[in-house]
């Protein structure tokens, strides 16, 4: 978990591979956060950065990429003797997974590196690139010898999406597995670098008001929301291949469900927390078609207007089927089947073109019992809920009844909430700092596992199933802009229950 920077140790010494150097991604987080890492003295001693692309350059026009995008996308102003001293040590190499010499020359690159620069063999490869490239991509890097750990550490990171269905989680899951063991592999989800997720375990059991009531006996259900107001954009063609449902559950909200839900580890370190978070998705009951149509809401954005943006419909975006079937919203209700939560529904809902941008786990407890306020018109009292924020600012907020001062006993719902940018002093990060910096200590906590990825999918596969076999019959639609589609609201209150209002 994070803690106090000054008290991190220095990671060892090490080469950072990044294959997809070019792209949007290294620009916009994982460099930032190397220089973020960098700005607290949390990188190794000796370290070099290769970049991988398969269209060549030189190392300074890499460098000269690589600032612009600092200066444009680092969360704090850039001191431009930390950036030029990171950036002093980057290289670059052309290399395509279908020319298997270029990865040979790689190899090659970096042996040199490794003698020239001190940082004793030790690698960290990267893979921001696109999903098509994993596997062929670590199959060169089998191939060449370059995941072999002789005295040194290797380790691989891999961005979502994890496969698209579970059929190809488990598919990649065993072409990965052929190359190399689990505990090389980094899967990575940057909401598990957000300070406010991790503290979902620190709440939960450094607190002991809190676990005693973490269950079916005082619980009515959880939501968790994760509401975006940009549109696809000029994404069409990936996310039209995607949707709402395979981009964001199985990981995003999964790991929010699971940290939420799972029990009390033995101990705090990785195969003990990322056991007890696969079993809670391994315990997902698993519907019916007629049961997953019924306990899921998917819909697609119409045109409206966000701010002063104008969104077209979804269906014509570029690149995006004009029939096309592809949800931008989902919504579900799931039960897990073990003690602690028999009974309780988890709502999950996620879209895109909505008019807020929060991400949000809020839990409600049960009503108290009202029979002492019988006959007032206080009959029917607030909610009691506990949410956790996330995005955009990361709270954790209150709702109870207190009386409204006066003579006579009216009672109203309040709020304590607490903001860390108000109590904790930290610099703006990206997110994925706490992540990278634990891959190069080789703490993989955070990381997922290949039995809850697939567990993720698992619990994901009937819905996809029952949507595929249903085409368009069920396809809500809602204006970009709103709150989403109205049956959204109907999935809760049929149960008796509503959505929280956002505040």
């Amino acid at each position: 978990m994070t803690k106090d920077p000054q008290a991190k140790r220095k990671p060892e010494n090490c080469a950072f591979v990044i294959f997809g150097v070019t792209g949007d991604l290294t620009h916009r987080l994982v460099m930032p956060s190397l220089y973020n890492l960098a700005a607290e003295n949390l990188l190794p001693e000796k370290f070099c950065v290769v970049g991988v692309a398969r269209k060549g350059q030189s190392d300074d026009q890499l460098r000269d990429s690589l600032m612009k995008g600092l200066r444009e996308f680092a969360t704090r102003p850039v001191d431009d003797d930390i950036a030029k001293q990171l950036l002093q040590c980057v290289t670059f190499v052309e290399a395509d997974p279908k020319d298997p010499p270029s990865f040979d020359r790689l190899r090659e690159h970096l042996d040199s590196l490794e003698c020239s620069q001190g940082t004793g063999g030790n690698r960290l490869f990267y893979l921001a690139t696109p999903p098509a490239a994993f596997a062929p991509t670590a199959r060169e890097l089998g191939r060449t010898g370059m995941m072999k750990e002789n005295g040194a550490w290797r380790r691989l990171v891999i961005e979502k999406p994890f496969g698209t269905d579970l059929a190809s989680a488990r598919a990649l899951n065993a072409e990965l597995l052929k190359i190399m063991d689990e505990h090389q592999i980094y899967r990575i989800d940057h909401y598990l670098g957000k300070e406010t997720v991790q503290n979902i375990l620190v709440l939960r059991f450094a607190n002991g008001m809190f676990e005693p009531i973490w269950n079916r006996n005082h619980i009515d259900h959880i939501q968790i929301t994760v509401e975006e107001k940009l549109g696809v954009g000029h994404r069409g063609g990936f996310y039209d291949s995607t949707g709402a449902l395979r981009d964001m559950v199985p990981n995003h909200l999964f790991q929010l469900m699971s940290l939420v839900a799972m029990e009390p580890p033995a101990r705090f370190d990785a195969h003990s927390v990322r056991s007890e978070k696969a079993d809670v998705l391994n315990s997902i009951q698993q519907p019916s078609r007629e049961e997953a149509l019924k306990n899921s809401v998917r819909a697609q954005y119409l045109a409206g207007r966000i701010g002063d943006d104008e969104i077209t419909d979804y269906r014509k975006t570029e690149d995006v089927k004009p029939d096309s079937t592809t949800e931008t919203f989902v919504a579900l209700k799931l039960m897990i089947d073990n003690w602690r939560w028999a009974g309780v529904p988890f709502y999950l809902r996620t879209g895109k073109a909505l008019g807020h941008k929060r991400t949000e786990v809020a839990i409600k407890f049960k009503q108290a019992p009202l029979s002492m306020f019988s006959g007032t018109d206080i009959d029917r009292l607030s909610q009691n809920f506990l949410t956790i924020g996330i995005a955009p600012t990361e709270t954790i907020e209150l709702q109870f009844n207190a009386k409204i001062p006066g003579p006579s006993i009216t009672i109203d719902g309040v709020e304590m909430k607490f903001r860390y940018g108000d109590y904790f002093r930290a610099d703006p990060s990206t997110g994925y700092e706490t992540l990278i910096y634990d891959c190069m200590i080789g703490d993989n906590i955070l990381f997922q596992r290949a039995d809850g990825i697939e567990a993720g999918w698992q619990a994901v596969q009937p819905f996809l199933d029952a949507w595929k076999s249903a085409g368009n019959d069920g396809i809500e639609t809602y204006e970009a802009g709103s709150d989403g589609p109205k049956c959204a609201d109907e999935l809760l209150r049929r149960d008796g229950r509503s959505w929280r209002k956002y505040s």
